[in-house]
């Protein structure tokens, strides 16, 4: 059996990086943890390629090689995966699909041969077992949670790892919390399941045994969601590894607001080499966290807990939603307010949407308030799949005012300042860490920042001030201006949709 995994390419969004990783010698941000986690789970003997269409094209020859496409993807990249299907129907090859796109949407894939969704340790073995006695039906579900201490490690041969700004790892699924508007309890429940110590060092193992040396993404949905074993197991065996090999990978991950409140468990974490968190902090508004039962967000200074985790050496970057029905016309300045006094560098503002099997989403059909439109998953094209209490047009304008106002040049690179004010890095010989594609990467952002783009004023301006004043600081400040770089590309792009 000769199968093609493919991963649909992302638009032109926050998440994509797009703008920031053409100013590097890479090719993509993060490589598809899902489908090479997959291909592991295939049969040995199948021959297996991938194809990332975030930097290569799928061409017809490629998909002729197949006996079969599998085809995984998130709900952003629903545009991509029309495009795949209609050029496997074309050429009359087989498709199996699954992931959060095909197991939210299934009535919308009928003509893949086979969708294969929910968690793939229950139904892919199912299917696997009926392909190969030729009664492969055409839909395979199930509500069984899988102890992923059983899911086998990805299959990174498939990749060319020199392609990606940063490897990926998954530690745990589920989330505790339950926030209205959140698709992760639906996807994977909200009782938190985690691999075992052994499990996640034989997967940093896997990354550092392929020759990796730079970031690595622990992909959760909320890290700290069992802060018992992560205290008592997991961070202490990543320390000790990470010792013994004098640090060869920096640390991101996701969290929730409260990690500020268990300074042990910070410290903990930044001993274990992470170095960036992303946090969903929402709105400034309490009445719009209570709407959508953010509660571990209520009844606090956001600003100070952000200002905390930066202290003890974290960098902080943040999600921000906007069309609450408690949001008063106030949100838009008070939203940019909150950003700008934390010194999150990197804030994601998104309108409010609501995803298929949410507790909002049933909310909306009950209040007859669902449009036509679908949740794109993409959070800077404006789209919203329900009627908003706020007037749309006021909402739209209002969001797009906050976009352009946070990644215009001038507050951008304040944020950047104030954020530096704040970081208390681990100082672990950062200049051993930095790569020639750093340098690389530098020098031609001295092009794209410092030469054509019409703000470069502004980027000199920085870097002289940060050699100046700040020199230790001078590879992250760029790595910063890079990524405004790329989100000041995505809002004038939105001022123009």
């Amino acid at each position: 059996m000769k199968v093609l995994l493919v991963y649909p390419r992302y638009p032109d969004t926050f998440w994509s990086f797009r703008h920031a990783v053409k100013v590097s010698s890479k090719r993509a941000v993060f490589p598809p943890l899902g489908l090479l986690t997959v291909g592991s789970m295939l049969p040995q003997e199948w021959d297996k390629r991938l194809i990332d269409m975030n930097f290569r094209n799928l061409t017809d020859s490629d998909i002729l090689w197949a006996d079969y496409v599998f085809i995984s993807a998130m709900v952003v990249q629903r545009e991509s995966v029309k495009d795949v299907i209609q050029k496997c129907k074309r050429l009359g090859i087989r498709m199996v699909a699954g992931g959060p796109l095909f197991t939210s949407e299934p009535e919308e894939f009928e003509v893949i041969d086979h969708l294969v969704l929910d968690e793939g340790e229950i139904t892919l073995p199912l299917f696997l077992e009926d392909l190969s006695k030729g009664c492969a039906e055409h839909i395979y579900t199930s509500q069984e949670r899988p102890d992923i201490t059983k899911t086998p490690l990805p299959m990174w041969p498939l990749i060319d790892m020199k392609k990606y700004t940063a490897m990926s790892l998954q530690y745990s699924r589920g989330c505790p919390f339950d926030c209205d508007f959140c698709n992760i309890a639906v996807l994977n429940g909200r009782k938190v399941r985690t691999k075992s110590r052994a499990q996640t060092v034989a997967e940093l193992d896997a990354l550092y045994d392929r020759g990796w040396r730079s970031g690595v993404f622990i992909v959760d949905d909320n890290f700290i969601g069992n802060k018992r074993k992560l205290k008592e197991e997991i961070l202490p065996a990543i320390v000790e590894w990470q010792r013994k090999r004098k640090y060869p990978f920096s640390l991101s991950t996701q969290v929730s607001i409260n990690l500020a409140d268990d300074e042990d468990l910070v410290r903990l974490l930044v001993t274990a080499g992470f170095d960036r968190i992303f946090i969903g902090i929402e709105s400034p508004n309490e009445e719009s966290l209570a709407e959508c039962n953010k509660r571990q967000n209520e009844h606090r200074d956001i600003v100070a807990s952000v200002k905390k985790l930066q202290n003890l050496g974290l960098q902080v970057q943040a999600g921000f939603i906007l069309g609450f029905d408690s949001d008063p016309v106030s949100i838009f300045k008070s939203q940019i307010k909150l950003v700008q006094q934390s010194g999150i560098v990197m804030a994601m503002v998104g309108l409010l949407n609501a995803p298929r099997g949410t507790r909002l989403y049933r909310r909306m059909a009950d209040e007859k308030r669902l449009t036509e439109e679908k949740a794109t998953g993409d959070n800077t094209d404006c789209s919203m799949n329900f009627i908003p209490k706020m007037d749309r047009a006021t909402l739209v304008n209002g969001y797009k005012e906050v976009l352009t106002t946070l990644y215009s040049p001038r507050q951008y690179y304040l944020r950047i300042k104030l954020f530096l004010k704040e970081y208390r890095p681990h100082r672990r010989n950062a200049i051993s860490q930095i790569k020639w594609w750093h340098v690389w990467a530098w020098l031609r952002s001295m092009w794209f920042l410092g030469i054509t783009d019409r703000d470069r004023m502004f980027y000199w301006r920085f870097l002289i001030s940060t050699l100046m004043k700040r020199p230790r600081s001078f590879p992250l400040s760029m790595t910063l201006a890079v990524y405004g770089f790329h989100f000041r590309m995505v809002a004038r792009k939105l001022q123009y949709d």
